[in-house]
């Protein structure tokens, strides 16, 4: 019953949806081309890299290699697999949704439970570093000197979130594998991982990359469209009144509510709107940060689709996001103060240059491989480590 229920509510949007295209074609138009432009121009080159080095790492065995000597660090810190420290590092380095997307894989070859796959998800979907440092701090605020702020808070209160979590569904947890021989059962775990030709591997990494690529795409033209309708129909306006009765008693001002209620769909605008309201630079970073945690519609439900087939809930995922929101608007209001000398700057009158498609790519390539080989050094420096004095 409950899956009728949904499905009507589905057909009833699309329906909605399908008049106001019909009624409002340009409308419509202008947002695909708004999210084409964005999807081809900043999300394939950054985010292909990842995806293709996500499903090597799980083909070649390399993230069972890694989980099994980062094991004795993954379950005191995080109560988790050491397989999910691979998707701790891609999630924190490639940005939406790709930490999502190898949580599923990962819950699929059944390197982990569900509780844990669900505990994952909840702190492995961040922004990027290169979107925080480049295409907010100096691209939307001119202001460079807000990149590594926004960064601190942003994955503080998710690393924050991923400690709170682990007593989450703690009966359901896989047990601890023993910590003895472990390169032993390393290089086991990565010979027998895998039995296919690597070229054959590096084929369907691709294919199976460029295919998720392709339902980002559609989720981020989908809902550039749909912003761009509720705007034109003035149900954006609405809820950006309610969200300022909500929150002007806190303070916020009331220019901050069309920006957060854009920002609970699509992320980029609300943040767009965000730098060019007239708010104080704190109640911006505020915002900033609560359209961060929150990630917007989109962005979610991307992260639904990958995680589709999987027996992995949502509701936790949802969740974080709240939990996350709360987190990082306190630690915003709780570290500005010792950050404002160094956050208050002039902006710079110059703007920053516009990356190119190919340096977009470059620089996504050199971090998702950086990620991948930091990881895997990490994992066989602290193995010797514990092994020599043992230390852990």
């Amino acid at each position: 019953m409950r899956l009728s229920a949904g499905r009507m509510v589905l057909a009833v949007l699309t329906l909605v949806l399908v008049t106001a295209i019909a009624t409002h074609p340009r409308t419509a138009f202008e947002g695909a081309l708004a999210g084409m432009d964005t999807w081809w121009n900043i999300v394939f080159p950054a985010l292909l890299p990842f995806f293709i080095v996500s499903e090597l790492v799980l083909g070649l065995g390399l993230a069972g290699f890694a989980g099994v000597l980062l094991e004795p660090v993954m379950r005191p810190v995080f109560r988790l697999p050491g397989n999910a420290s691979f998707a701790i590092a891609i999630g924190y380095t490639s940005g939406y949704p790709v930490g999502a997307s190898f949580t599923a894989r990962l819950r699929r070859a059944r390197l982990c439970s569900r509780a844990e796959a669900e505990h994952l998800l909840t702190f492995v979907n961040n922004a990027s570093p290169l979107f925080i440092l480049a295409a907010v701090a100096v691209g939307m605020f001119n202001n460079p000197a807000l990149g590594p702020f926004l960064l601190l808070v942003h994955y503080l209160s998710n690393l924050t979130l991923g400690i709170l979590f682990c007593t989450y569904r703690h009966h359901e947890r896989g047990q601890p594998a023993p910590t003895t021989d472990l390169w032993k059962r390393a290089l086991q775990q990565f010979m027998t991982e895998d039995n296919r030709h690597p070229g054959h591997i590096l084929g369907d990494a691709v294919k199976s990359a460029v295919g998720k690529l392709l339902v980002i795409g559609g989720f981020i033209i989908l809902f550039a469209v749909i912003v761009n309708l509720l705007a034109s129909f003035g149900l954006l306006q609405i809820l950006a009144a309610f969200l300022t009765w909500v929150l002007q008693p806190l303070g916020i001002m009331p220019d901050l509510g069309l920006p957060l209620a854009t920002g609970i769909f699509e992320m980029t605008l609300g943040m767009r709107m965000v730098s060019e309201s007239r708010a104080p630079l704190i109640q911006q970073l505020i915002a900033v940060q609560l359209i961060l945690a929150w990630s917007g519609l989109s962005i979610q439900a991307q992260v639904a689709a990958f995680v589709a087939g999987t027996d992995i809930r949502l509701a936790p995922y949802f969740l974080g996001r709240l939990t996350q929101a709360i987190l990082a608007a306190a630690l915003t209001v709780v570290l500005f103060p010792a950050f404002e000398g160094f956050l208050v700057t002039p902006a710079t009158s110059v703007p920053a240059p516009v990356p190119s498609w190919a340096s977009i790519l470059q620089a996504a390539g050199l971090l998702a491989l950086a990620s991948t080989l930091g990881l895997l050094s990490l994992a066989m420096f602290l193995s010797l480590v514990r092994r020599l004095f043992h230390v852990f």
